[in-house]
């Protein structure tokens, strides 16, 4: 199992916990005193430090809520800069930044014991990386998706929508083997325009491989490629440990495929001269999310995960709306709101069994089928607010 603090911020040892201040008080004081007395002690130190979570507090009002705690038996000397133990109250102001409630939902208090990893969204910020590009994933999700796929040292993990790579750095960091491939040439070549505000066209060395070389961990890189997803390149069988991806919405990129419905382009004998490039079509995110499954079902290890973001239209949201597979245990489902009508979920999925040959359209008969065809609008729903253009099929807009 790879090391799972990376999200973490802190680890303490509870003391106390209530719904209000007199709540936490009658709490602590039921804490058994023999616990508490190695950290109080004359000849120590200490600090109390006051966090909360969805409100930022003034500095008086801080220290008001550290007198507070008057009552516990504290002897030592105040250090603020390098005390032997450190205390802290923490209080939770739910999840809501636009319904901020004056009082605290949930009130706590422990000894520290340990920060997390969490200077490894810091230092892995996109902000400070080599090559990045419109839609590069933040380090903090990106770390995320990598924990929900228990990527762990020498996985085989791929990305199908790799675009600047950062899903492959956040799980190279945790000794996988990456590789990856995307439809865009110029993304998977770092060529043209930059996507950073001072420079006008992407650098020579501005690619995929470079960024893991700035993080030291270039030798687990295996390679990415130019690919359509909707088209098998891959030999079948079982291949990757992990499958983590964030497909195109057709918002702030395209959600095309290589393709054309003018047949009479094509040569009669078949065969197209080298320098032909392909036309390319509207690829549905209902068809991304089919190809997807069955992608991971055909090419994952068994207990192999995928990790990926589904666009979601909040007011029309069911569970019903996941897509689903007979190979492909749904494990977890979590929301991230980008804004009053539209979200992305986070689905985990495992891998349970080998694919037989009806699996791959066992989704036609599947009663979900038609309400996550509803993604197929999520474009036009994302720009608007409203349920104006329900029934077109064209994310695009075309």
């Amino acid at each position: 199992m790879p090391p799972r603090n990376s999200m973490k911020r802190s680890a303490f040892e509870l003391w106390g916990h209530g719904h209000t201040h007199s709540e936490l008080k009658e709490s602590l004081l039921k804490y058994p005193t023999e616990n508490m007395l190695p950290y109080l002690q004359k000849d120590s130190s200490y600090r109390i430090n006051v966090f909360t979570f969805n409100k930022t507090l003034e500095f008086a009002e801080r220290i008001k809520k550290i007198d507070a705690l008057e009552y516990l038996p504290f002897e030592g000397t105040v250090s603020l800069k390098n005390p032997q133990h450190v205390f802290c109250l923490l209080e939770d102001y739910g999840i809501d930044p636009n319904n901020i409630p004056d009082d605290p939902f949930y009130i706590y208090f422990g000894r520290w014991i340990a920060d997390g990893q969490r200077e490894l969204i810091r230092s892995h910020s996109v902000k400070n990386r080599h090559f990045i590009g419109n839609t590069s994933m933040d380090a903090g999700l990106s770390f995320i998706m990598t924990n929900h796929a228990m990527v762990k040292e020498n996985d085989l993990v791929f990305d199908p929508f790799v675009g600047t790579g950062s899903l492959l750095v956040a799980c190279s960091h945790f000794g996988a083997y990456v590789c990856g491939a995307d439809i865009d040439y110029n993304t998977i070549h770092g060529r043209g325009r930059s996507s950073r505000k001072d420079q006008k066209w992407r650098g020579p060395d501005e690619n995929i491989r470079a960024n893991l070389r700035q993080y030291g961990t270039e030798k687990m890189y295996v390679d990415v490629m130019v690919s359509d997803a909707s088209k098998p390149v891959w030999k079948k069988g079982p291949l990757f440990d992990a499958i983590i991806t964030d497909p195109p919405y057709g918002v702030r990129e395209s959600t095309r495929r290589t393709g054309s419905h003018k047949d009479h382009n094509k040569p009669a004998d078949g065969i197209y001269a080298e320098s032909h490039v392909p036309v390319s079509q509207s690829y549905h995110l209902s068809d991304i999310f089919t190809d997807l499954l069955n992608f991971s079902a055909e090419h994952l290890v068994m207990g192999g995960r995928l990790v990926y973001w589904l666009p979601i239209y909040r007011p029309e949201y069911t569970e019903e709306m996941i897509p689903l597979h007979p190979c492909l245990r749904l494990v977890s489902n979590c929301e991230q709101t980008l804004s009053s009508h539209t979200s992305r979920r986070l689905i985990t999925m495992e891998k349970i069994k080998e694919p037989e040959d009806s699996d791959s359209v066992a989704h036609l008969s599947d009663p979900g089928f038609k309400p996550y065809q509803a993604h197929n609008a999520f474009r036009e729903k994302y720009f608007s607010g409203v349920n104006k253009k329900f029934g077109k099929e064209d994310v695009n807009g075309e």
